[in-house]
């Protein structure tokens, strides 16, 4: 049997919860969904840019990302608030409760989009998805305030394209059948995962829209971009077979992140951001004597959209060499070449069991390793966590803070 899934995406998520904010819990009387409005910072620093936007903001062409001077040269009457990121948690987590009510399979892509799992979810076999999806949209806004789009399909990739259709508050099918008539006609930059810098090379190859990436010769593609040449590909063909990966909410996991000082272009350098990041996890796994199953990568681009890709490992870990060696491959799947604003590592699957699968030339090096991370963890608790990091990382010229 197919796959039933949904893709939920909120409508203006952080303009929207704020207007509510201000509405229900402020008693204020305007709301921010109604008039040019947007959510912003300081101007005289980096956070001095636009992060949401009100519908009728969108209409004098202020864009998210852009610096608060360009959207107030074009909508000198733009009302800007500043951010509230612990009200917007509050309601991504009112969405996520509520859909856990109609499927226990659900996957939070980012604090405002989710994956789920339906298939054996619908009331009845019968039952219409599209139809349903309808009311789950309705629900939601008369439950909690605001509108979503809902994207269905048989699979992930092609969910996420459906919700992207036209906006707001509508549901969209993107069916495999459709894929020629709904998806290769547009533009190739609006498949998921090819950024500005994917699409560029991609024109270069003559490539404009999604279909005539889809039939391209796949081997030059790959000579092109690689293994995200090859992930583009299948998605343009509405290739996904990747499940909505559901996690319990209390489960115990160790991660860092951290948001750049500037925009990362470069693969090395983020690598070696990566890699201060993986040692950091494993310090904090070692100190509690745990290793992690599962290794994720997230990554946040200069506008704010965000893509993660996470692998499960044939054997729990704590070292950071197989940390970021993980960390790495899944950065090079995961990333569309965007500036790379924040990096973060995380890790679950976390257990206490010493085991691992070893081959003959594993054994070795796997001995020094724990050796070098012995002394390290004693340098460290004798000393302090600052008093010693890699080499590479000394050398990595990169202003962010080790956490």
């Amino acid at each position: 049997m197919e796959r039933i899934i949904f893709h939920i995406d909120v409508n203006n998520a952080f303009l929207s919860w704020e207007a509510l904010y201000r509405l229900h819990e402020l008693g204020e009387g305007l709301d921010l969904r109604t008039v040019p409005s947007a959510i912003g910072g300081d101007r005289k620093s980096r956070h001095g840019i636009i992060v949401a936007k009100s519908t009728p903001a969108k209409k004098y062409g202020v864009k998210t990302a852009e610096t608060l001077g360009d959207a107030l040269k074009k909508c000198p009457d733009l009302i800007i608030v500043p951010p509230r990121h612990s009200v917007y948690k509050r309601y991504s987590q009112k969405l996520m409760s509520l859909l856990r009510e109609y499927s226990p399979v659900i996957e939070q892509f980012s604090i405002d989009e989710a994956f789920i799992d339906m298939t054996d979810s619908l009331p009845t076999a019968e039952t219409n998805p599209v139809t349903f999806a309808n009311q789950l949209r309705e629900t939601i806004y008369n439950s909690l305030g605001f509108t979503v789009n809902i994207g269905v399909s048989t699979n992930k990739i092609l969910a996420k394209m459906a919700s992207d259709f036209e906006k707001p508050n509508r549901v969209h099918h993107l069916y495999p059948a459709e894929i020629q008539d709904k998806m290769w006609i547009l533009p190739v930059q609006d498949l998921f995962f090819v950024g500005k810098s994917t699409a560029a090379k991609l024109y270069n190859l003559g490539i404009r829209t999604i279909g005539e990436l889809a039939a391209f010769d796949r081997t030059i593609i790959c000579s092109h971009l690689g293994r995200h040449g090859a992930l583009i590909h299948d998605y343009a063909n509405g290739i996904d077979d990747s499940p909505v990966l559901s996690e319990a909410a209390d489960s115990k996991g160790y991660g860092n992140s951290t948001t750049i000082s500037h925009d990362v272009t470069d693969a090395r350098e983020a690598k070696q951001i990566l890699l201060s990041l993986c040692e950091s996890v494993s310090t904090r796994l070692q100190r509690d004597s745990v290793r992690a199953g599962v290794v994720a990568v997230s990554i946040k681009d200069s506008s704010f959209h965000r893509s993660s890709h996470q692998c499960t490992l044939n054997a729990a870990t704590d070292q950071k060499t197989v940390l970021h060696d993980t960390a790495c491959t899944l950065f090079d799947e995961c990333w569309n070449g965007s500036p790379i604003r924040l990096l973060g590592v995380s890790t679950s699957k976390i257990t206490r069991e010493n085991i691992q699968q070893l081959n003959i030339f594993d054994h070795v090096q796997n001995e020094k390793q724990q050796k070098l991370d012995a002394a390290l963890k004693e340098i460290r608790n004798r000393f302090g966590e600052d008093a010693v990091h890699k080499g590479k990382l000394c050398s990595a010229n990169t202003d962010f803070p080790i956490q």
